[in-house]
């Protein structure tokens, strides 16, 4: 029989209850026996909903922290607690699975990794957007080197209007940004992990607070509240990496455009491109001609996904996340690779404020 994990959540709102929980009570040989929250009515939520009938609740992080049985903790708090509840668990012997971004800034991420290597635990970050069909077909295509070397990539993150209104989203301190941070860290991971580059030079980057203050606003989640919007409304990036090539990210949260798309990336490459504009499209030249390839992705899937059909990019997460601890072999997304994003996020956001470019 395969070993049974048992997993610790802290954090038992949105993102809780929207992914880490309904996707790991998906996972064979996988259960969750301990809840916290600061607000213990989430917490005794979650523990009806998704725990054993023996799971316990707790409203201090630590005290969670100091049961023997649990294998895995799932931090689902805040950005700002994102750190030092990480450290603290990992101090603690369990292996964690931290949402996104890592950290509020690189100081805090670094802290996170450090403590993964000190303690030998494992430690991964939730960037789900990597577990998408498409995702992983363009990686592996990557891979293969259908691309050649990527020397030019857009990573984009937007939204119309469509700003959250629920939880912490507006307020600076707790999350250390708006949209950059919390959707254009998708689109940056993701085109990071295609390229395997993970090497900044320099960067420039623009953030603003252009709409935050309308009235009229037309949000896809009802209105927000101009005065708790303390954080920008778009950021804009470009990054040079140490070998020249180039990287672009848009992100935002409200923006007048129709060219919305979450979570994608664009690669252009030496042999060919490929983009998330229309599905997935491979473009390059073949014969003396051009071509577009786009892959069905109705049946079959990258080696490490197949056996399991139909299965959504959270879900596929999680299991595969578990899979990891249970074989103890490393996650797909590596500590390393998200500090590198939180100091690129740094990178642009410090450029911003300062008018001038950053330097890593």
């Amino acid at each position: 029989m395969a070993k049974l994990i048992k997993v610790g959540i802290i954090g038992c709102g949105g993102i809780a209850n929207g992914k880490h929980m309904p996707s790991l009570k998906k996972v064979a040989d996988c259960e969750m026996v301990a809840f916290c929250d600061i607000v213990p009515e989430r917490a005794e939520k979650a523990a009806k909903e998704y725990g054993t009938p023996d799971a316990k609740v707790f409203t201090d992080y630590k005290e969670l922290l100091k049961l023997e049985d649990i294998d895995v903790v799932h931090v689902c708090t805040p950005n700002r607690s994102h750190s030092f509840i990480t450290v603290d668990a990992l101090e603690a012997g369990k292996h964690v699975m931290c949402e996104k971004p890592m950290a509020i800034n690189s100081e805090e991420a670094k802290k996170m990794l450090d403590a993964a290597k000190r303690t030998g635990k494992k430690l991964t970050i939730g960037y789900q957007s990597r577990f998408r069909d498409d995702s992983a077909y363009m990686k592996q295509e990557a891979e293969d080197g259908t691309f050649g070397e990527i020397y030019y990539a857009k990573a984009t993150a937007i939204r119309r209007r469509a700003v959250p209104t629920w939880g912490v989203f507006l307020n600076e301190y707790e999350q250390g940004g708006g949209p950059l941070i919390d959707i254009g860290t998708h689109a940056l991971d993701l085109t990071l992990w295609m390229m395997n580059n993970y090497k900044p030079k320099y960067c420039v980057g623009t953030t603003y607070h252009k709409l935050n203050k309308d009235t009229d606003q037309g949000n896809a989640w009802g209105n927000w509240d101009p005065e708790k919007f303390t954080v920008e409304d778009s950021a804009f990036g470009f990054v040079v990496m140490e070998n020249g090539a180039t990287i672009v990210l848009e992100s935002s949260w409200a923006l007048n455009m129709l060219d919305v798309r979450e979570a994608v990336t664009t690669l252009c490459g030496t042999k060919a491109g490929g983009d998330m504009n229309d599905g997935l499209r491979i473009n390059g030249i073949r014969n003396g001609r051009q071509y577009v390839f786009k892959p069905s992705f109705q049946a079959g899937g990258a080696a490490f996904f197949e056996g399991h059909g139909n299965e959504s990019a959270a879900d596929r997460e999680e299991r595969l996340w578990i899979e990891a601890v249970r074989n103890d072999t490393a996650p797909i997304t590596l500590p390393e690779q998200a500090y590198c994003v939180t100091r690129i996020l740094e990178g642009i956001y410090t450029s911003a404020k300062t008018g001038e470019i950053y330097r890593f």
